[in-house]
């Protein structure tokens, strides 16, 4: 792991004033690919009126299905699940269960699933801007004929919810067809970057979460990025990434000590992945979870090729309490530590792995 020091110099200067250059093209939506910035006002993709649709159609369809299937690949299901597996407890979830399809073409997966929903209560929310993304299509096609035969050609309907264009693709089509209700993906959104509208909104109130405690939660921080440069956590982590990079650091490393944020990671390899790997550039994004990924890929973190920086995601403070008990055997030896929370021997040992990585060079 690099640990970066205070270097002030002319290149230096300049780069972080070229990071601030590109920060206020982004503000004032003049750069390349500006029809496609809307994400930067979450008030206009997550507006009251369309936010309390979604929550009236998460409570229809909650009342009458143990899971949700969430057809989408991508940016259509990537967010949304990053928010739901970090938001939700890992056992015992509440009714209903959110489970995904058309992310993949595992054969065994899909039939694995039909199975399942053979037995128990379901609706599907499909997420497709044009319809035709092969994964999802293919996904859809199956679930859609499977719900039609199981719950009846006049009563399926109400069971499926499409996420589509306003106006054109096939998905659309099909969704006036054959009367399925219908939210919008923004034409000036694109899709890895749309959790905060009705792609990833629906899906997260369908999981018991406060999507108006999202968005707000959204807002407060979208203020904070558009007020302040000295203090923006956006202009830095840009300025450290490329300053890396022009160090020869070509790959980068969002690791996290909480599993609860694999998808979370996942989503950000997607982000920074489909955004900047153009044109033979761009930083390679990758992801550990640690402690796990300690047991796997902490030898060559801390003494393999020096191509690579860290990104450490971590929480403040665990959710829910559990201290480690004393025992009269001891033969583990870790009394020494009983008392404590898990959490802190979690701290400690991120804290012990930040060291290594940074001795390792």
């Amino acid at each position: 792991m690099i640990a970066i020091k205070s270097e002030q110099n002319e290149q230096n200067t300049a780069l972080y004033q070229t990071v601030l250059t590109s920060y206020e093209t982004l503000l004032s939506q003049r750069g390349v690919g500006n029809e496609l910035l809307g994400w930067m006002d979450v008030p206009s993709i997550a507006p009251l009126k369309t936010m309390r649709a979604i929550q009236k159609t998460a409570n229809l369809i909650k009342q009458k299905s143990e899971y949700v299937v969430v057809v989408g690949i991508g940016g259509s299901y990537l967010g949304a699940r990053a928010v739901i597996e970090a938001l939700s407890p890992s056992f015992q979830r509440e009714k209903p269960e959110i489970i995904y399809a058309g992310h993949h073409l595992s054969e065994s997966y899909m039939a694995e699933l039909i199975n399942l929903l053979n037995k128990v209560e379901y609706s599907i929310v499909v997420i497709s801007k044009s319809g035709t993304t092969t994964e999802t299509a293919i996904a859809f096609r199956v679930l859609e004929q499977h719900c039609k035969k199981k719950y009846g050609k006049k009563n399926y309907k109400y069971r499926i919810v499409c996420i589509t264009d306003e106006e054109k693709g096939a998905l659309k089509t099909l969704a006036i067809q054959k009367e399925y209700p219908t939210f919008v993906i923004p034409d000036n959104v694109g899709g890895r970057y749309s959790v905060l509208s009705p792609v990833g909104l629906l899906p997260i109130a369908l999981a018991n979460i406060d999507i108006k405690k999202i968005v707000r939660g959204a807002n407060a921080m979208s203020r904070i990025l558009k007020e302040s440069t000295e203090n923006n956590p956006a202009i830095h982590y840009a300025y450290t990434r490329n300053l890396l990079l022009k160090k020869g650091y070509n790959v980068e490393v969002m690791a996290s000590f909480e599993p609860k944020f694999y998808y979370y990671v996942e989503w950000w390899k997607q982000l920074f992945g489909e955004s900047e790997g153009k044109e033979n550039k761009g930083i390679f994004p990758t992801g550990l979870i640690y402690t796990t990924d300690l047991h796997s890929m902490g030898q060559y973190m801390q003494q393999g090729q020096r191509l690579m920086f860290e990104t450490f995601l971590s929480i403040n403070q665990a959710s829910q309490l559990c201290r480690i008990p004393k025992d009269e055997l001891d033969l583990d030896g870790l009394n020494y530590i009983a008392g404590k929370r898990i959490s802190d021997i979690n701290q400690q040992a991120k804290l012990g792995t930040i060291l290594a990585h940074q001795d390792g060079g």
